[in-house]
């Protein structure tokens, strides 16, 4: 496992995750690696949503490319 320093917080910050994460009955750090992975998970199911609708959007056509080349020529 890896791990994370994050330098310069405001103190207001810190103050506040802590609250949270004491309302949360659970440690700082704790809460602090739920949130991440909460955020990364949804970052992923996002994308992988977009990813389908576009390959639902790209299905392959029924359009016959020498159809397509002999009318070009044809101009």
């Amino acid at each position: 496992m890896g791990q994370i320093l994050i330098r310069n917080l405001d103190d207001e910050v810190i103050a506040k995750l802590k609250l949270n994460a004491e309302a949360a009955s659970t440690s700082l750090e704790q809460y602090l690696r739920d949130m991440l992975t909460a955020k990364v998970m949804s970052d992923k199911e996002a994308f992988l949503a977009f990813a389908k609708g576009m390959r639902e959007s790209s299905r392959p056509s029924d359009l016959d490319p020498t159809d397509l080349i002999r009318e070009d020529r044809d101009r």
